[in-house]
């Protein structure tokens, strides 16, 4: 069986990068069930801390492969229903609520689902030749893999209404300027740009950057009070840990600080 998806792991860093050069990454059912796997994996691995999602030859991904064998209604209509709730709606959940650092390393263009699988993850990083396009217009259909949900959060409405509706690509400086996009490097030096900045990460505080991403996705819902309350709730889980003692060592030593995440 060919190969969907390679996972390659050094220090506390997991690479996932889809396989499918020849099909620009498309995604298919046996690469969802792939990724999934993995970062179920890699969830109940305490020596990952960071996960980067990048893809393999010129391209991020194209998105949903069209060409594969798509479930039918009784009256033999395509339908778009059980891929959704099967593939990408898991997908997505997973990457919003994963315990772990997740980088999205647009190596190429992400287009349609891939690209709301790219703003799922935590941090965006993109090559200078990427793009990112909400591309289902084009094909008649309406934004899926939690693209309404994700996009008007980073934009705002009114842009991302207007992404979606003209399915215009947005080259990777233009995505920087407006926070879809957290760096950009040349093409040239991406790979090596991107393996340094996840291995920055993968050295900080695990659990402070857990507990960090559970206050900001709580930030979106609760009123000032509430995420106070829960700041000071976070805080003190962060304040008795080894790291928060070896961070304050560190400071005090004038030295680099040595995390173990717990």
């Amino acid at each position: 069986m060919t190969e969907v998806l390679k996972i390659a792991r050094e220090g506390g860093v997991a690479t996932f990068t889809l396989a499918r050069p020849d099909k620009l990454n498309a995604l298919t059912a046996p690469l969802h069930a792939a990724l999934r796997a993995a970062l179920a994996d890699c969830a109940r691995d305490d020596a990952v801390t960071v996960v980067v999602l990048t893809g393999e030859g010129r391209a991020f991904s194209s998105g949903q492969d069209l060409t594969e064998d798509l479930p039918r209604d009784a009256s033999g209509q395509v339908d778009l229903g059980p891929p959704l709730a099967r593939d990408y709606n898991p997908l997505i959940r997973t990457l919003v609520d994963y315990p772990k650092v997740t980088i999205a390393a647009l190596n190429g263009p992400a287009v349609g689902a891939s690209m709301n699988i790219a703003l799922a993850c935590d941090i965006v990083v993109a090559a200078r030749s990427a793009y990112l396009q909400e591309a289902f217009a084009r094909i008649a259909l309406i934004p899926d893999a939690g693209g309404t949900w994700l996009l008007p959060r980073i934009v705002g409405p009114k842009r991302a209404l207007a992404l979606m509706l003209t399915a215009e690509p947005v080259a990777a400086e233009e995505a920087k300027a407006l926070g879809l996009v957290h760096a950009v490097w040349d093409d040239a030096t991406f790979a090596q740009e991107t393996r340094a900045f996840a291995a920055r990460l993968a050295a900080g505080p695990a659990l402070a950057q857990r507990l960090t991403k559970q206050a900001l996705a709580k930030s979106l819902e609760n009123d000032l009070d509430v995420q106070l309350a829960l700041e000071a709730e976070l805080q003190r889980e962060a304040g008795f840990s080894a790291d928060f003692a070896e961070g304050i060592a560190a400071f005090r030593e004038k030295r680099a600080p040595r995390f173990t995440g717990r």
